[in-house]
């Protein structure tokens, strides 16, 4: 490919205006962005992203850019670039970007080449698709690696299961382990944004909706909460005895997606697995139910087997496909089954997505500094950066919290004093 391939370099100026009005809601990235212009701590890195081309990702390859690494940009899922904003990466900041909305499977293999055509030594993935490739079919860029950074909980899944097979070839900080990436990130962004894409999509009311989460880690339990807010009757269904318990304490009713499948009007899936909802909870849902994902990967929901029910499918507003089943019922799958908020909507605000891209960048240069230590496994963000980013929000967000006195710090040290 060229050295970038993009839909409408035309559409850069519009894309800076949002990307600049994104940045006014990411302080922490803004502070880590002059640090990183005066240290230059990523300065002769070649690092490949694969990541969601939104305007929120545009600040982070920016302060990337400025912490002295040769960036390329590629999307990680079809349906989620701006494309506005990856024009103005080419146009004002001369980042190579491949990335089109909308574009088939076969383009975005090209494209995710294309960025390990750069010959990365720092891989930056939202899913994992990057570290996978490179593993199992450009094994020759392993031996210039020197670590890479996942973003997603689906993403890392799959580097815990390399690690445990032996396969991992070089280590990746799990930056959606942060504290400050998936209690805010995946709970208050995805509750938001979710809602959000399937409002846009469809333009229904939520009040009085039997709305059903399938899955109650933090995306979940976000989603769930926004969606009571919103008025909806919301029902949890897991498969993790903890998280279920956990829904149940909170208020919400509990059951397996068969039942569940019966009485829902709405359902999301974000748990990162396959098949979660099935060709058996399609037979028996209602006429006009409607299906969305919100996990990573558009597999959560079985598409072969309802087009396999289908006598056929028509689109009948953007993201909104209606499949008509053999027995009279029709049911409406969102943004092809993929990441609603994104698909539908612009995905997460951007003062949330600070947070979490401030890890990225802390991550990325963590990993620049501690290469010679660090061993062919999946790490957590370091604690002391997860703190760092809480502290410097706060402070962005003008709140101020208390501090330990040194009387404090003794007594919590010492195992010698009692009641």
């Amino acid at each position: 490919m060229s050295q970038y391939h993009i839909k409408d370099p035309n559409q850069a100026e519009g894309g800076r205006r949002r990307i600049d009005w994104a940045e006014r809601e990411m302080p922490v990235l803004r502070l880590i962005r002059e640090r990183f212009t005066k240290e230059r701590p990523l300065a002769g890195m070649r690092l490949s992203a694969c990541l969601h081309v939104t305007t929120e990702t545009a600040n982070l390859v920016k302060t990337l850019q400025a912490g002295g690494a040769d960036i390329v940009l590629t999307a990680s899922n079809p349906l989620s670039t701006q494309d506005d904003v990856a024009a103005s990466l080419v146009t004002h900041n001369e980042i190579p970007v491949y990335a089109i909305k909308g574009e088939d499977n076969v383009t975005y293999y090209k494209h995710l080449n294309a960025a390990l055509d750069h010959k990365p030594n720092i891989t930056m993935d939202d899913g994992a698709d990057l570290v996978s490739t490179i593993h199992k079919d450009r094994r020759e860029l392993l031996k210039d690696m020197v670590g890479g950074t996942e973003e997603t909980t689906t993403g890392v899944i799959r580097l815990r299961a390399m690690a445990a097979d032996g396969a991992l070839g070089f280590p990746v900080i799990a930056v959606n382990d942060a504290m400050t990436k998936h209690f805010f990130d995946n709970r208050y962004g995805t509750g938001q944004s979710t809602i959000d894409g399937i409002v846009r999509a469809t333009n229904i009311l939520l009040a009085g909706k039997t709305f059903v989460v399938a899955g109650y880690g933090w995306c979940g339990r976000g989603l769930a909460m926004r969606a009571r807010g919103m008025g909806a009757n919301v029902v949890v269904t897991e498969v993790n005895p903890l998280p279920a318990l956990e829904a149940v304490m909170d208020g919400y009713r509990v059951m397996p997606m068969e039942e569940a499948a019966k009485i829902g009007d709405i359902f999301v899936t974000l748990t990162g697995d396959i098949n979660v909802i099935d060709r058996h909870h399609f037979e028996v849902m209602k006429d006009g139910a409607i299906v969305a994902n919100s996990g990573h990967f558009n597999v959560e929901i079985n598409l072969p087997a309802l087009e396999e029910m289908s006598t056929g499918k028509r689109l009948v507003r953007p993201f909104v496909e209606q499949y008509a089943l053999n027995d009279g019922r029709q049911i409406h799958i969102l943004g092809e089954g993929r990441l609603i908020n994104l698909a539908a909507a612009e995905g997460h605000p951007a003062s949330v997505m600070d947070m979490s891209f401030a890890n990225q960048a802390l991550a990325a240069e963590y990993m620049v500094r501690h290469a010679a230590e660090l061993s062919k496994k999946v790490y957590s963000v370091p604690e002391d950066i997860d703190k760092e980013i809480a502290r410097l929000k706060l402070e962005a967000m003008g709140v101020t919290i208390d501090t330990l006195t040194a009387v404090q710090v003794k007594y919590l040290n010492s195992w010698e004093e009692g009641t």
